[in-house]
């Protein structure tokens, strides 16, 4: 089984998920517009260049994401978080602050009984994120 995190937006999945590849050193492995999609045919000219569907491939994990259609409008993530836990201190912080950029810093990154490094911030996108880096031992 596989469990992975699918982030809806309004109009700006890509410029999101290009964000995300370049702060995780991760590839778009797939990047499919809502014009180019069979059945979406009957979707407004203004939509047409929007994500249908995204996947950026971060090693062995997976994050997903779509732009959603007009009709639907999406008002943003409530009581989720995307969790990234990294093996070293350093990554841990280089991710956050270019995360952080443009974004709100909800927990600044510190030590904790858990990890060398914690920090909790929502990006410029609206989703909010959880680093952990350097997970300490039990």
């Amino acid at each position: 089984m596989q469990i992975n995190a699918y982030l809806i937006f309004n109009g700006n999945c890509e410029e999101a998920f290009r964000f995300y590849a370049q702060c995780l050193r991760a590839e778009l492995a797939v990047l499919q517009r809502f014009g180019d999609t069979p059945g979406c045919e009957g979707m407004p000219p203004a939509q047409r260049d929007k994500i249908m569907h995204v996947r950026l491939q971060a090693g062995e994990q997976v994050l997903m994401g779509s732009d959603n259609h007009p009709d639907h409008p999406y008002d943003g993530i409530k009581g989720c978080s995307i969790a990234l836990s990294v093996d070293r201190a350093e990554e841990a912080d280089r991710i956050f602050d270019e995360l952080a950029q443009g974004g709100v810093v909800v927990m600044p990154m510190q030590e904790t009984f858990w990890a060398k490094r914690f920090g909790m911030l929502t990006d410029r996108f609206g989703v909010p994120w959880m680093i952990n880096g350097a997970l300490q031992q039990a």
